[in-house]
């Protein structure tokens, strides 16, 4: 049940202590999806990564995991569908699909910056420091992958990348209030972050 208070200046203060833990704990289930996807990828846990499709063999680390030099964004990137890729490609899905193919010399840079990206969501929404930068960083990733995949839902138009990107800046935003669960109050002490609220 909600608690009601009056302030010292006499406001009033609405909030529940279970409702800010839940708060939390959707924070740092958000930060888990981001952060498993980065380790499955990274090692080929056999989720989406190192999986027969045919008999559900997991083969640990095989040649998809990116320890491997698997390449982790090329699957995603050429299979973009419907206005914005599918066969025929739209104009932007020709994009995606050439994205899939883009390296210099051996690097491939989209490949850092996903698994970067995914990461430092994962770890930020984890611990609860540095969220508003990872709050942004996975509206700009989720809205990538709906875009790529447009098509690829039961809805036309909201899909669970938008929930997701939705619900980072909402609970981000709102736990600058009062964070029940992480280290946001030890991290927003330090000096460097009283001086740049973006890191907060």
């Amino acid at each position: 049940m909600a608690n009601t208070a009056m302030t010292t200046e006499g406001s009033v203060k609405t909030g529940s202590s279970l409702g800010w833990a839940f708060l939390s704990l959707t924070r740092i289930s958000i930060g888990f999806v981001f952060l498993w996807a980065f380790f499955d990828k990274l090692l080929g846990l056999g989720y989406a990564t190192c999986r027969d499709a045919e008999t559900g063999t997991v083969d640990f680390m095989c040649d998809s995991a990116w320890l491997q030099g698997g390449h982790v964004t090329e699957g995603y990137l050429k299979s973009a569908a419907g206005e914005f890729g599918g066969e025929p490609a739209g104009v932007y899905g020709e994009m995606f699909k050439g994205w899939g193919d883009f390296a210099i010399g051996s690097f491939r840079p989209l490949d850092w910056v996903f698994m970067l990206a995914l990461a430092g969501v994962g770890f930020a929404f984890m611990l609860g420091i540095g969220t508003k930068v990872g709050a942004w960083s996975a509206v700009g990733l989720l809205l990538m992958m709906y875009v790529a995949h447009f098509d690829n839902t039961n809805n036309p138009i909201i899909d669970d990348h938008i929930v997701y990107a939705l619900a980072s800046v909402g609970i981000v935003y709102v736990e600058l209030q009062r964070q029940s669960i992480g280290l946001g109050r030890s991290w927003r002490s330090l000096p460097i972050v009283k001086k740049n609220s973006w890191l907060v």
